[in-house]
């Protein structure tokens, strides 16, 4: 944190959390508590209006779930906070906008859970957010497909016809497009966001197009909330060599968004 702020940044910031802690090595129930109690304590501050928005640091989800919190991410914790309502993930570096249609699951646990519902309310989420918090009048938005090669007419899957198609044509969004190309086009600026099915194929086309930039931005929250797309990096922690670029664009972000809706008063 201290190496994102060393440049000014056009806000006033609160650091919330980092106590509850006693000097030295803290076990994972320690740590987690601490941590799940800070993001708490930011979430509550937005939600009463005391600040614009909140930036999360990376966090150990074993750690969290030893302390009780058994959430899959921090996305899904503050979306309980906020009254259990619908969120979606969305990871930005600027040039490329990609939603998350499924999280933290097992491959075979996220291909069950894609729905025709879950992808219209995951796309609706990210449609309102590129309206209200960036300000694109009509939003383009590409679904990723499924199977390879978007299932080529049902000859390596029928889910992409199946259950993404219909989904698709709810939210006029083009697609279901093939995996190895939809990301490319939206870099080339053919869409302002592409939906993807399930984690890895989202987070990868993010970080080959911009690893060190990239911004975890939630969703249908009634606060704006970033995080930088990394995690803990435990293996380097301590040592003073850990890149700030992430944790700076999430501030930067933070701000550009919280600025933008205000301007629009909402």
């Amino acid at each position: 944190m201290r190496k994102a702020l060393r440049q000014p940044l056009d806000a006033e910031v609160r650091i919330v959390g980092g106590g509850g802690l006693e000097d030295g090595p803290a076990n994972d129930v320690e740590a987690g508590r601490a941590a799940a109690q800070g993001i708490e304590a930011a979430a509550r501050l937005a939600l009463s209006g005391e600040v614009d928005a909140i930036v999360t640091g990376p966090v150990n989800k074993a750690a969290l779930h030893a302390a009780g919190y058994r959430f899959p991410g921090i996305t899904e914790f503050l979306a309980h906070i906020a009254g259990d309502i619908p969120v979606a993930m969305m990871l930005t570096t600027g040039r490329l906008r990609v939603v998350l249609v499924t999280t933290h699951l097992s491959l075979r646990e996220a291909i069950a859970s894609v729905t025709t519902e879950r992808v219209v309310q995951a796309g609706r989420i990210a449609l309102d957010a590129l309206q209200r918090w960036w300000g694109v009048a009509t939003p383009r938005l590409a679904l990723c497909g499924l199977n390879p090669h978007a299932g080529e007419g049902g000859l390596f899957g029928d889910e992409d016809q199946r259950i993404l198609e219909p989904a698709a044509t709810a939210l006029a969004a083009a697609g279901p497009l093939p995996a190895d190309t939809v990301f490319v086009r939206a870099l080339r600026g053919e869409f302002d966001a592409v939906l993807a099915p399930y984690h890895d194929v989202g987070m990868t086309a993010v970080k080959v197009s911009g690893f060190g930039t990239g911004v975890n931005v939630t969703l249908g929250l009634p606060f704006i909330r970033t995080s930088p797309d990394h995690g803990t990096a435990f293996d380097i922690a301590g040592k003073g060599i850990a890149d700030a670029g992430s944790m700076r664009a999430s501030l930067e972000l933070a701000v550009q968004l919280a600025a933008a809706r205000q301007s629009k008063g909402n």
